[in-house]
C-alpha cells in the first residue's frame, strides 16, 4: 500500500486489487471522513485520524471471526447442509429479464429480447458477472454467504467508468468504514495474505439481514442456532472417540498403592496397546494389583437420538424451512406436496428474489447511466402452475358470467366483474319449426271440421281414411241386398 501527498495536502492512497488489471486512487478525504453529516445522531464510535488496521482490530474483530465460523458451520450437519444448499440453488435457478417500465401497475412487464437483450449492458453483466463464473453459479454462491453469515458482498470491475464485471467476495473479509461525520465512508476489503484495501461507496454492493445490534452487518440465522450446532458437533466428536476407544465407555484404573512414574508409563503404554482401539474391543483386562472401574453412560442415556432430532427442528425453525424438501415425505401425498411447493417459492425462494432485485434496481442498474432510467429487473415466477385449480376457477368465473349474462347484464360490465376480459354475446339463433310429415298421395291440405271431428281424427293419413269409408259402403250395400 503506498502513500503519497497531492498539492492541496489530501492523501490518496494507491492500491493493486488482486482481482483487477488496472490501479485505482480513493482519496482518503472522501474515504474515511467527510464535512457533511448524514445521520442526525452518531450510530458508530468516531475514529479521528484512527489507522484502517486499528479500526478492524477494534471494532470488526470479534465478528469478522463469528463470520467465518458461520461459514465453516455449513459441513456441521448434513441438515444444514441440505437446507443452505436448497435455498441457494432455488434462488440461483430463476431466470431473470430486463424490461422496460410501464405505468399500468396491473401490465406485465415487457422484456428485451433477440438483439435489444444481447444488446443490453446491464444484462449482460448480470448474466456472466465475470469471466469465471457464470450466472447461476454466482448467484448460488451469493444466496449461500447470505443465507450462513446473513450478508452477500459484490465487488465492482468498470472499464471505462461502467460495470463490466462483478465479483463475490467472502463477507468475512468485507468492513464498512463507519465515517466521522457520515454514515459510511467506504470498506476495507482484508485480502487472504493480509492486505487492507480501501474500497468506496460505488466499487461495492451488498444486501443484509437486518441485524438489531449494528446497522453495518447483518444477522445470520446461524446465530439461532449455535448452541444446537455446537451440542450436536460435540456429540459426534464423544461417539468417534467413543469408537476410538475400543467403543466401551471409559473407566477408572484403581490402584492400592501409589505408584511411580516408570510403573504409571508402563500400565498405560500396555493398556493403549491391548484395550485401545476398535480392533482392541471384547479384549479382556488383565490387572496386576489394580482394579477397573467402568463409567458406564450409554447413548440411549445422554439422548442422542433425541437431541440430534431437536438440533434438525431448530435449523428448520431458523430457516422457515419444511422437512419436505428435503425430502421427508412420509406424511406427504401428491396434493399435499403440490400445497408445499407453492409454500416454499412464496415464502422462501421470492423474498431473496425481492432483496437480489432491490439490489440490481436500486444500485447496480443505475451505475450504468440515465439510458437505463426507463427499465429494470424483473425475474420470472417460480411458483408452479396449478393446472387444477386455474381450471376450477376458470370453470366458477365463466358460471358467473353465465348468470349475470342471463339477468341481462351487459358482457362487458359481466366480464369486468369476473375478472374475465371483454366478450361479445352472440344473440340466441331463431327457432324454426318443421312442418309435419305428409304421407304420399295426400293433398296436404288438413281437413275442415268442427272441433270435435278434429279430436276423432286419427293420424293414419288421408288414403287409409278412403279406403275405410268405401269398405263400409260396400258392407253396408251387401246387408241392403239381402234384405
Amino acid at each position: 500500500m503506498t502513500l503519497s501527498t497531492q498539492q492541496k495536502g489530501r492523501e490518496t492512497i494507491t492500491v493493486s486489487r488482486p482481482f483487477c488489471c488496472y490501479r485505482r486512487s480513493v482519496s482518503m478525504r472522501s474515504l474515511f471522513g467527510g464535512i457533511v453529516s448524514e445521520t442526525p445522531v452518531p450510530l458508530a464510535p468516531r475514529w479521528a485520524g484512527a489507522s484502517g488496521r486499528g479500526m478492524i482490530g477494534s471494532w470488526f474483530g470479534s465478528r469478522m471471526r463469528d463470520r467465518e465460523q458461520d461459514m465453516k458451520a455449513l459441513s456441521a450437519t448434513p441438515t444444514l447442509y441440505g437446507v443452505v444448499t436448497k435455498l441457494a440453488r432455488m434462488t440461483s435457478l430463476v431466470d431473470w429479464d430486463l424490461c422496460k417500465k410501464t405505468d399500468d401497475p396491473d401490465a406485465d412487464p415487457e422484456p428485451l429480447v433477440g438483439k435489444a437483450a444481447e444488446r443490453a449492458a446491464p444484462l449482460a453483466v448480470w448474466r456472466r458477472p465475470n469471466p469465471h463464473m457464470h450466472g447461476q453459479y454466482f448467484r448460488q454462491g451469493s444466496q449461500q454467504h447470505k443465507d450462513l453469515t446473513g450478508e452477500f458482498w459484490w465487488v465492482i470491475e468498470r472499464f471505462g467508468g461502467m460495470p463490466v464485471e462483478l465479483w463475490p467476495v467472502r463477507p468475512d473479509r468485507m468492513f464498512p468504514v463507519p465515517g466521522v461525520d457520515r454514515f459510511l465512508a467506504g470498506y476495507i476489503y482484508r485480502s487472504p495474505d493480509g492486505e487492507e484495501i480501501p474500497l468506496g461507496l460505488d466499487d461495492v454492493l451488498n444486501s443484509f439481514l437486518p441485524s438489531p445490534l449494528d446497522p453495518y452487518r447483518g444477522e445470520s440465522p446461524i446465530g439461532a442456532v449455535a448452541a444446537d450446532l455446537a451440542q450436536t458437533t460435540a456429540q459426534s466428536e464423544w461417539n468417534a472417540a467413543l469408537y476410538r476407544n475400543s467403543a466401551n465407555p471409559g473407566g477408572i484404573i484403581k490402584m492400592p498403592r501409589r505408584v511411580s512414574d516408570q510403573e504409571f508409563e508402563e500400565l498405560m503404554f500396555r493398556w493403549r496397546a491391548q484395550h485401545q482401539g476398535v480392533a482392541n474391543a471384547g479384549r479382556i483386562a488383565l490387572l496386576e494389583e489394580a482394579d477397573f472401574v467402568p463409567l458406564s453412560y450409554t447413548q440411549k442415556d445422554m439422548q442422542f437420538a433425541e437431541v440430534k432430532g431437536l438440533t434438525r427442528q431448530a435449523i428448520f425453525d431458523a430457516y422457515g424451512f419444511p422437512k419436505y424438501g428435503l425430502g421427508d415425505v412420509d406424511d406427504v401425498n401428491r396434493a399435499s406436496a403440490s400445497a408445499l411447493d407453492t409454500l416454499m417459492a412464496n415464502t422462501l425462494t421470492i423474498p431473496r428474489l425481492e432483496d437480489i432485485k432491490s439490489v440490481l434496481n436500486g444500485r447496480f442498474l443505475p451505475m450504468f447511466g440515465p439510458a437505463w432510467a426507463g427499465y429494470e429487473f424483473t425475474y420470472r415466477s417460480p411458483v408452479p402452475e396449478d393446472q387444477e385449480g386455474e381450471r376450477a376457477d376458470l370453470t366458477a368465473r365463466a358460471t358467473a358470467f353465465k348468470t349475470l349474462i342471463d339477468a341481462r347484464v351487459e358482457p362487458d360490465d359481466a366480464a369486468e366483474v369476473c375478472g374475465l376480459p371483454p366478450m361479445k354475446v352472440r344473440e340466441p339463433d331463431p327457432v324454426v319449426m318443421s312442418p309435419a310429415p305428409v304421407a304420399p298421395g295426400a293433398t296436404g291440405v288438413p281437413k275442415t271440421g268442427t272441433p270435435n271431428e278434429k279430436k276423432q281424427e286419427k293420424p293414419d293419413g288421408g288414403k287409409q281414411g278412403e279406403q275405410r269409408e268405401e269398405r263400409q259402403a260396400g258392407r253396408a250395400g251387401q246387408r241392403r241386398g239381402e234384405e
